[in-house]
């Protein structure tokens, strides 16, 4: 099947699919006589597994060594068990990290709820953002 064709049934671009073969994510297609490319029906399958995989969260390093594993005859499955491990464990201390500045900036706004722009000087830049510790700003 021809590039054009693999895109509309991938629903991938022909430059995706390019880029694709550029990083290695792709086998690059025999050619036909006439220089087009001629990819086998399992192509579809490939690219599909690639957005499958990215929809994960994997990246495309990481994917790329996914379809190493399988086309060299070894089933990926302890490796990508691996990779989601590695993802929810960085995901999970995003979510603390995230709940963390969800706390501070809640204590922001109750200070900038509380804060009289005509109580701040010309000295300070903004006293809604000083350190709870600063002993020039009421609290």
């Amino acid at each position: 099947m021809r590039i054009g064709e693999l895109a509309a049934a991938s629903g991938l671009t022909t430059k995706t699919i390019r880029f694709y073969e550029q990083t290695g994510l792709m086998p690059g297609p025999p050619r036909t006589p006439s220089g087009y490319r001629d990819y086998p029906e399992q192509a579809k399958a490939r690219l599909d597994f690639i957005r499958d995989a990215q929809g994960a969260g994997l990246s495309l390093a990481e994917i790329r060594s996914v379809l190493a594993l399988r086309d060299g005859g070894q089933a990926p499955c302890v490796h990508v068990t691996a990779l989601i491990d590695q993802h929810l464990a960085d995901i999970e201390c995003r979510l603390a990290e995230l709940t963390a500045t969800r706390e501070v900036l809640r204590g922001l706004a109750r200070r900038a709820a509380a804060t009289d722009p005509a109580a701040c000087t010309e000295d300070e830049i903004c006293t809604i953002l000083a350190p709870a510790d600063d002993p020039k700003v009421d609290r």
